[in-house]
């Protein structure tokens, strides 16, 4: 039986079978729990002629994979991959990676080859099999933690086949949403702290005061809930399985020792397990969890790092993240593990910082639902929505405003701040200190700086003319960071209107000094649109020409227009993919449109209109037929297609990297005869050495005509740069140990060669 995979992972490989026919190379981007293995063993299926070589992180991931590719295709296991870990590969030599000889290379986690030791061994191995179509997948591409590299530009040359980030799948219905919890674990450490620095207050009624908020500090920590109430609470599979990550090996046997507290009112005696080994498999505590069908109990898997990535646990209830965690890849990472496409209920995940100061956000995964919920709505895909947020739980906004309070009445004289606010403007050139910023005494600086602003805005008598004549000698910012953000943002627009004449601000442009104005623009639009934008800043964004309602339409109608000038001037739409005309990238726009059209995401009029010039919708005779128009410029430009170097770009297309892919074809009886012709006639040689012997005769023949003999001076060389006597030497000696063919030699002798 044919595999079946759900609608986006067919999406996803049905432009992967395009990309690699057409460029050789493809990588898929989808978050922790979509399946996007399965796009992997799909191809596997679909070419069992062929043979995969299949590399990932530990064998365990890939052994997982395929017990849940036998679970969801009635057994089905493909036989025709050799799997290979990246640590096995590094260590292997040229010989036995000569041995392997692979027809597709897969590479899973493909982040994880940016790794030093691992990289060097897949970066041999493609080496050897440049040629080979390549396919990536990976949660994510970007390695934020090693200068935020990018592994699809590294790998894949940019060619992403299908990229979907963890909350487009949420807003899509892909992933169930999960109700996300936060709770603070640990504050005893901060009212310490805070109470140490009330002690070392000098002024009487300043302590008092600083002792009266801490006092009620306190007592709303008191009566917050506890963890165990918390879990009583929220765990709503009371039996359910649920995995604890913990940020180190003494944190994980801390959280263990404090089960019986935080689960007693669950489950008085749950079964408990752990795992920090690296390999899950060398780990029996993991296997008896996953088996563990015990519907009396709770279930609870202590962990490290091991399930960060690729290892799937069926019927995991919730996650609890005892945090903090560095990486925002590692962090959804492990909300993954909660999230499943094939999973029914909606899952729980707590989120526990351990300590009021080490609290993290959920923003990175709500701005991702947002620009989702953007894109589809001015796409016209609202219909796909199914989700539009998640329920947010806990008592941490009432914390962190007693806390931010506490911070306050902390706060040292007016006249000593100011001090510390003339030092620092001093040493950096501003009054702009982040809200949490410190001085090395201790001062919250970062707040006194924001009171004070919040101070002149209410006209508190506290803020005399005395006190803000000495704040703007040393620089004083009133404006406040929603104002500064728009003043920053205002100011960027209308130097764009000026360069562009519009205010159509691509979603990733930033300016030369670094204001992320594509970023900003979405956000002022997207405040538009939920009525949050003042009517004063309407009316300034009007006069330097925003148009609220047909951005998108003008901007589809400009690339459409550039499209068809194109078509009527060529006869065709095989636009190479790095043509731009009146500034425009119409050659990507073009590709991104059959993308939309695959996907349907492009209105029946838009589709209409493309099919009026002569839109092509097959993405691989489109991309066949921008390889060929780039081989046929270059043979019109430069000379010999077959002596192009692997340096040569036209833009970001590689023309020896498609020559290759076309070799290849030919030589597995992929190419089409028509092909065949029309590379033949603009000179292409299947056999790149017969192509340079062919080369060097032309040479040769040339030099007899114009000179009247063969013999030429030690070291001649052409004026296109080509070593003649060289190649003639070289020929001498492929003579006499009888290695040129007959047809070679009678050729050599016809113009005078012994």
């Amino acid at each position: 039986m044919a595999m079946c995979l759900y609608e986006h992972n067919q999406n996803a490989y049905t432009s992967v079978a395009a990309m690699l026919s057409s460029t050789g190379k493809a990588a898929v981007i989808h978050p922790t729990g979509t399946g996007k293995s399965f796009i992997g063993f799909k191809l596997c299926e679909d070419h069992p002629e062929k043979k995969i070589c299949w590399l990932s992180p530990s064998k365990y991931i890939f052994d997982t994979q395929l017990e849940n590719l036998a679970c969801a295709s009635e057994g089905y296991q493909p036989e025709n991959v050799e799997f290979i870990t990246y640590a096995r590969l590094m260590n292997m030599t040229d010989l036995e990676m000569k041995e392997i000889k692979p027809d597709y290379i897969i590479l899973d986690e493909f982040h994880r080859c940016g790794a030093a030791a691992w990289g060097q061994g897949v970066g041999r191995l493609l080496a050897m099999y440049g040629e080979v179509p390549l396919l990536g997948l990976s949660a994510t591409a970007v390695r934020y933690l090693d200068n935020q590299r990018d592994m699809s530009d590294e790998l894949f040359d940019g060619h992403i086949a299908s990229r979907m980030t963890l909350g487009e799948a949420i807003v899509r219905g892909i992933l169930h949403p999960p109700k996300y919890v936060q709770s603070v674990y640990s504050y005893m450490d901060d009212l310490e702290k805070y109470s140490e620095k009330v002690c070392q207050i000098k002024n009487k009624k300043r302590r008092e005061q600083a002792e009266d908020c801490l006092e009620q500090l306190k007592r709303a920590l008191d009566k917050a809930e506890g963890l165990d109430v918390l879990f009583d609470r929220h765990m709503t599979e009371r039996r359910g399985k649920y995995i604890v990550f913990c940020a180190n090996f003494e944190a994980m046997r801390e959280a263990m020792g404090k089960v019986k507290e935080w689960f007693h009112l669950v489950d008085e005696a749950p079964h408990v397990y752990s795992l920090y080994t690296e390999d899950p498999a060398a780990s029996e505590s993991f296997k008896r969890f996953r088996e563990d069908g015990d519907e009396r109990r709770l279930k609870l898997l202590f962990c490290i790092d091991a399930l960060n990535e690729g290892v799937h646990v069926e019927n995991v209830s919730g996650v609890i993240l005892l945090r903090p965690t560095v990486s925002p890849v590692v962090y959804k990472q492990q909300i993954g593990r909660a999230l499943s496409a094939s999973k029914q209920t909606k899952p729980v995940i707590f989120d526990v910082v351990n300590n009021i100061e080490n609290l993290y956000s959920i923003d990175a995964v709500k701005e991702e639902m947002e620009a989702a919920l953007d894109f589809m709505r001015d796409s016209g895909s609202e219909k796909e929505i199914a989700n539009k947020t998640f329920e947010v739980t806990g008592e941490l906004k009432d914390c962190l405003r007693l806390f931010r309070a506490m911070e306050g009445a902390l706060t040292a004289s007016w006249d000593v701040m100011y001090l510390e606010a003339k030092r620092y403007h001093a040493k950096h050139g501003d009054l702009l200190p982040v809200l949490a910023y410190e001085t090395d005494s201790g001062y919250a600086l970062g707040r006194w700086v924001a009171t004070q602003r919040m101070n002149r805005r209410k006209n508190d008598p506290c803020m005399t003319k005395e006190r803000i004549a000495a704040l703007d000698k040393i620089g004083m910012n009133w404006d406040s960071a929603e104002d500064r953000t728009w003043n920053t943002f205002y100011e960027a627009a209308v130097d764009y209107y000026a360069k562009h004449g519009n205010l159509d601000i691509p979603a990733q442009y930033e300016t030369e000094s670094g204001v992320r104005l594509g970023r900003l623009y979405r956000g002022i639009r997207k405040k538009y649109a939920e009525g949050k934008l003042s009517a004063e800043k309407i009316t300034q964004l009007e006069e330097i020409g925003i148009e609220w309602n047909s951005v998108l339409v003008r901007r589809w109608m400009k690339y459409y227009e550039l499209a068809a000038e194109y078509y009527r001037e060529h006869g065709d739409l095989n636009i190479p993919y790095d043509y731009i005309a009146d500034g425009l990238k119409v050659g990507i726009w073009i590709s991104s449109q059959r993308e939309s059209y695959g996907m349907g995401r492009l209105s029946k009029e838009q589709a209409e209109l493309l099919d009026g010039i002569g839109m092509s919708w097959d993405r691989f005779e489109s991309k066949w037929e921008q390889g060929y128009g780039y081989c046929q410029r270059y043979a019109r430009e430069y000379g010999d297609i077959n002596q192009i170097s692997e340096d040569f770009q036209f833009g970001s297309f590689k023309p020896i990297v498609w020559i290759r892919t076309q070799r290849y074809r030919k030589r597995i009886g992929k190419l089409s005869q028509e092909r065949i012709e029309r590379l033949e006639a603009i000179g292409l040689a299947w056999n790149k050495n017969q192509a340079f012997w062919e080369k060097g005769y032309a040479h040769a023949v040339e030099y007899v005509k114009e000179h009247g003999s063969i013999r030429m001076p030690a070291n001649y060389v052409c004026e296109d740069g080509f070593k003649l006597k060289g190649w003639l030497n070289n020929q001498h000696t492929k003579m006499k140990n009888r290695k040129l063919s007959e047809e070679q030699a009678e050729k050599l002798g016809a113009i005078g060669f012994v």
